[in-house]
C-alpha cells in the first residue's frame, strides 16, 4: 500500500487536477480515499470507476453514478447497488433475477421496490438463500405468503421480519394453521438424526452451533420460535406463554420485549440465567417494584443495565452509582433529568451522581460553574469538558488534581491555544493527554510539536492542520505509515509539495 498516495487522496485540500491524476494511477487501496470525497465530481467517479471496478459499489451508493454509468452485464455489483437505491433499471432485476451466480440473486433478493414479476422468480428460487434473502426484506403480502414455504430456514427469515403481518407472526410461534415443513439446512446436508458437534471439527462447515434435526428440523423451529418472539410486530398474546420455557433464548428473547403484562417481567426477574435478567434490567417497561428488586440483583451485568435504564428512579440510580461500574458516560436518565432534578442532582451527598450529572454538556451555567469547583476529583473531571468554562476555572482544576484532570481539561472545546500549550509541559505529563490536544482545533503548532514526542499522539498531530507546512514534509519520510498518511493528508501541507509527490509518484504509471 502507498500511504503518501491514501493520504494525499483524501486530502480536503488537493486540487480536482491532481484528484484527476491519483485517479488516473488509482488501485483498490487509493480508491477508498478518494471514494469519500466529498468534492468528488460525477465524471470523476465515472474515470474511477473504469479504472477500478470495486469502487463502483461505494460511488453508487453515494450517489455519484447513475444508471447511464453501468452496464449490469459486465458489473453486476455496482448495478445492485443502485437497484438497492433504487436508482437502477427494472430491466436489471429481471437481468440479474436468471443471474447464474447465486450471490448476485441473493443481492438483489435484498432490494426493495423490485418489479412485482422479479420478485416471484426469486419467491421460486431453486437456491434457498435467495428466498431466505427475500424473506427477510420483503412486503408484508410475500412475507405471508413464504410463511408456508417448505424449507425451515425460509420461515426463520419471515418470523425476523417485522413487515411480516402480525397473525402470522403468532402462527410462526405456535406452528398453527402453516404446513410442517418438510426442509431444513440440517437434513439438506445430513442424514437424519443428526446433531452438529459444538466442536465441530470440519473448516467449511456453516452449520449453526446446536444444530440438529431428526425429520422434525427441531433445531430450526426452535429459531423460528425465539426470532418471531423478538420481532416486535409479533402479538403479545402470542408470546405471554414463554417466560418458563425451557431454552434460555426463547426467555432470553422475552426480557427486552416493552409489551408484556408486569407478571410476565416478575417470572422474567427470577430467571435462573443472569444474561435475561440483565436484558429484563434495560427494559424501560418494568416497573418500581422490579427496578427496586433488580437493584439489589448480584448477577452479572444486571446492575450495570439498570443504571442505563432510562426510567430508573433516581433513588434507585444512587444506590447504583456507588456499587457499580458504570464508567464515565452520559446515563439516559441522567440526560433526560428535568431542571428541578438537575438541581437535585447538583446538591446529592454522593458524589457519584454529581459525577454522572457532570457528564451533562447542557447544564445551567451556575451548576456547571459549582461542580467545576467539587470536592471530589472524579466529578471534576467528569465536568472538565463542559462548553463555556473559562480557562481560569480549567486552570484552577488542573491546579488542585494534577494529571488526573488534564486529559479532560485538554478536550474542553473553549480550552485556550495557551492553556493547550502549557498542558503539554505539565509534570508530571499525561500520555492520553497529548492525544486530545493533538486533536484539538485550538493547539498551536508549538503543542503539536510537543504531542509528536508522544508514539500515540504523533499520527494524530500530524493530521493537525496547525503543524507548520516545514515540519509537516519532513513527516512525509517518517518510519511510522500511520503518520506518514496522515501528514498527506493534513490540508497544510503546501500544493507545491502536492504537486510535486503526485508527480513523481505517478510518473511510472505515465511511462
Amino acid at each position: 500500500m502507498n500511504h503518501l498516495l491514501c493520504g494525499l487522496a483524501a486530502n480536503t485540500a488537493l486540487s480536482s487536477a491532481l484528484v484527476n491524476r491519483l485517479i488516473a494511477v488509482a488501485d483498490a487501496d487509493i480508491y477508498a480515499d478518494l471514494a469519500g470525497r466529498a468534492d468528488l465530481s460525477h465524471a470523476q467517479a465515472v474515470a474511477m470507476f473504469s479504472r477500478v471496478e470495486e469502487s463502483g459499489v461505494r460511488l453508487a451508493h453515494e450517489g455519484l453514478l447513475t444508471a447511464a454509468d453501468v452496464d449490469p452485464a459486465a458489473q453486476p455489483y455496482a448495478a445492485l447497488a443502485l437497484l438497492d437505491e433504487q436508482a437502477g433499471r427494472p430491466e436489471w432485476a429481471r437481468l440479474l433475477a436468471a443471474d447464474p451466480v447465486v450471490e448476485h440473486r441473493e443481492k438483489l433478493a435484498a432490494c426493495a421496490g423490485l418489479p412485482a414479476d422479479v420478485v416471484e422468480a426469486l419467491v421460486a428460487d431453486p437456491d434457498v438463500r435467495v428466498v431466505e434473502e427475500l424473506a427477510l426484506w420483503t412486503t408484508s403480502d410475500v412475507a405471508a405468503r413464504l410463511a408456508a414455504h417448505p424449507h425451515a430456514e425460509v420461515r426463520r427469515a419471515v418470523a425476523v421480519n417485522e413487515a411480516t403481518p402480525p397473525e402470522v407472526l403468532a402462527a410462526l410461534v405456535t406452528g398453527e394453521g402453516l404446513p410442517p415443513a418438510r426442509r431444513c439446512l440440517v437434513c439438506d446436508r445430513e442424514a437424519t438424526p443428526f446433531v452438529h458437534d459444538p466442536q465441530c471439527p470440519r473448516p467449511d462447515c456453516e452449520l449453526r452451533t446446536g444444530a440438529s434435526c431428526d425429520g422434525s428440523h427441531e433445531s430450526t423451529v426452535h429459531d423460528i420460535r425465539e426470532a418471531a418472539l423478538q420481532n416486535p410486530a409479533t402479538p403479545v398474546e402470542a408470546v405471554v406463554g414463554f417466560p418458563d420455557d425451557p431454552s434460555t433464548l426463547v426467555r432470553w428473547a422475552l426480557a427486552a420485549r416493552t409489551d408484556l403484562p408486569p407478571e410476565v417481567y416478575r417470572r422474567l426477574a427470577t430467571d435462573p440465567v443472569p444474561g435475561v435478567r440483565a436484558d429484563l434490567a434495560e427494559n424501560p417497561a418494568i416497573d418500581d417494584a422490579l427496578f427496586r428488586t433488580l437493584a439489589d440483583d448480584r448477577g452479572h451485568d444486571v446492575r450495570r443495565r439498570l443504571a442505563h435504564n432510562p426510567q430508573v428512579p433516581l433513588d434507585v440510580l444512587s444506590r447504583l452509582a456507588g456499587a457499580t461500574r458504570i464508567g464515565a458516560t452520559l446515563l439516559p436518565r441522567i440526560a433526560a433529568a428535568s431542571p428541578a432534578e438537575v438541581q437535585q442532582l447538583a446538591r446529592s451527598a454522593n458524589p457519584a451522581m454529581r459525577m454522572l450529572l457532570a457528564q451533562r454538556r447542557d447544564l445551567p451555567p451556575e451548576i456547571r460553574d459549582a461542580l467545576a469547583t467539587d470536592p471530589d476529583a472524579r466529578v471534576v473531571k467528569s465536568i472538565a469538558p463542559h462548553p463555556g468554562l473559562t480557562d481560569a476555572r480549567l486552570r484552577a482544576m488542573v491546579d488542585r488534581y494534577g494529571v488526573q484532570v488534564l486529559a479532560r481539561v485538554a478536550t474542553n472545546p473553549d480550552a485556550s491555544p495557551a492553556l493547550l500549550e502549557d498542558l503539554t509541559r505539565h509534570e508530571p505529563s499525561a500520555q492520553k493527554a497529548f492525544r486530545e490536544i493533538a486533536r484539538h482545533p485550538n493547539a498551536t503548532a508549538q503543542a503539536l510539536l510537543a504531542c509528536l514526542t508522544d508514539k500515540r499522539a504523533r499520527p494524530i498531530a500530524a493530521g493537525h492542520p496547525a503543524l507548520s507546512p516545514p515540519v509537516i514534509v519532513e513527516l512525509l519520510t517518517d518510519a511510522d505509515w500511520q503518520v506518514v498518511e496522515a501528514a498527506a493528508a493534513n490540508p497544510s501541507l503546501p500544493s507545491a509539495v502536492m504537486s510535486g509527490l503526485v508527480s513523481q509518484m505517478c510518473a511510472p504509471a505515465a511511462e
